[in-house]
Order: structure tokens, then sequence, then C-alpha cells
């Protein structure tokens, strides 16, 4: 009987799909996915089918380029494009969800770290360049880059907290607003706020005190020999970047993450679960 209902699920699935124009994701295809990302094989049957939907829009929607050469296969393209949904899951229909990442269509994956050119002035007026290793790079209004090696090392990373693909997207979601600044856009009601300018006050009320203390924990380390911080000491580079690395974390290791930081989980269930709260 079990075995009836599944295929009966599939066929009515594959027949939605054709009605809306979305493209069926072929099963096997999806289940490897699923195999490959602990994360995603642990999440419910309903959050799977949902899921899905996401990646097959985001298929629709969005080009893939490999870089120098790399040929991008759809096994690939689809392990992207379903970790890059988790964080959409529960927030509506899919088509209304995809509309977070509407401001880009390219993804281009090279075949390991990219190095970049970098000039940064300082106080003083003088410029000075020099070059970086990105794993991953989210442009404002532009692509998103991620280095497929990278991407691949998600499937064993969940016990570091780390997957560079929802950090990316991460970002993404941060620079709806305009600014890359740590909050994302916030509606009226965020949490009970009566405006919008209240719910970012509120924001930044939990935030900016827990940033303060992991960049004191990653200082104590770096310095006088203190332990290591759990969460990836990128997340000290800026506000930006702790609110993409705590989302990295608590996507693929909630329990954890849950520990280490008790006062961000409302937030980001908040944010990222408005169904449910």
């Amino acid at each position: 009987m079990a075995t009836f209902w599944q295929a009966w699920r599939r066929s009515a699935q594959a027949l939605l799909a054709r009605w809306r124009g979305v493209p069926e994701i072929d099963p096997a295809l999806w289940q490897q996915t699923l195999r490959t990302y602990p994360f995603l094989s642990a999440l419910a049957p309903g959050d799977q089918d949902k899921l899905r939907t996401l990646s097959s829009l985001f298929l629709q929607q969005k080009e893939f380029h490999g870089a120098h050469g790399l040929q991008v296969s759809d096994a690939m393209a689809l392990q992207v494009a379903a970790q890059a949904c988790v964080p959409l899951l529960h927030w509506g229909p899919p088509e209304r969800a995809l509309r977070w990442y509407d401001d880009f269509v390219g993804i281009v994956l090279h075949p390991g770290p990219a190095v970049a050119r970098r000039e940064l002035m300082d106080e003083a007026g003088v410029v000075h360049r020099y070059r970086e290793v990105l794993t991953g790079e989210a442009m404002q209004q532009g692509p998103v880059m991620l280095s497929w090696p990278d991407v691949a090392a998600g499937a064993h990373t969940a016990a570091q907290g780390t997957n560079v693909v929802i950090h990316e997207f991460a970002h993404k979601l941060d620079m709806r607003d305009g600014a890359a600044d740590g909050c994302p856009p916030l509606p009226k009601g965020f949490m009970g706020a009566p405006s919008a300018k209240a719910a970012r006050a509120r924001w930044h009320a939990t935030w900016a005190p827990a940033y303060e203390a992991f960049r004191e924990r990653v200082i104590l380390a770096e310095r006088f020999g203190a332990d290591w911080p759990w969460l990836d000491a990128y997340a000290a580079t800026g506000p930006a970047e702790f609110f993409a690395v705590a989302c990295e974390a608590y996507f693929v290791n909630r329990t954890r993450f849950a520990q280490e930081f008790v006062a961000l989980v409302p937030l980001l269930e908040a944010f990222f679960e408005p169904e449910r709260t």
C-alpha cells in the first residue's frame, strides 16, 4: 500500500509540475541529491516536496556557467539549487518565495577557489592592493560565484556548521534592502514589532551584542591562545559575514547552533519560518 501511494504522489507531482510549466526533476537525481547532503535528507517529507518544487523553479529561472572549462552537470546544478532554496521553504508559495532571488540570473561555478584582486583605501588615503582567495561571492544585483569543490564539501561539513551555498545566498537575502549589513529586510509585525523600523531595531538589539561577543572570542583566540569558537571565525570580519555564517550553521547544524547562540534562534526562526511563528 505504501508503495502505491508513493507512486501516486510522484505521478501527481509530475502532472502538477507539467501543468504549471515547471520542469520535472528526475526522481533518481533528486534522491541522490538528498542522500548527498544529510541536512537535506533529514528534512520532513513535506518539506522535501516543497524543496523539490522550489528547486525546479530555481533551475528554470537561473543560468549556470562553468568557469575555466568546468562542465556543469545536471547533478551539480541541482545540488546548488536544493541548498540555495532551503532558506525559502517556509515563505509561502514557491513563486513568491523565489522573488527573494530575482535580482540575478547567473550562477558561476569555479573548479576551485577563485582569486580576486582587491583595492582598499585606508584612513590616510593610501590605496592597498591585494588578492583575496574566495570560495564564493554574492554580488549586489549580480551573479553568485561558487567554488564547486567547496559546494561538494557541504556533504561532509555539517558538524562544523559550514555550507558555502547557504552562506552566499544568505548574503543575497541580506542585500535585498540594498545593503549587506547583517540585517535582512524585515516587515512590520516581525516578532510583534509595530513597524519595519521597530523590527530592525529589535533585530540589531540582539544581533549587535552577539556579534561583538563572538568577535571578542576570536580576538582572544588569535592573540592570547584561548579556545577557538565553534562558529567559523570568518564571521568576526563584519556584521554581514556574521549573519551569513550564522545562517549556514543554523540550517546545517541547528542543534549545535542553538547551544552556541540561544538568543539568535528566535529571530532566525521568526525570519525563516514565518508560517510557523
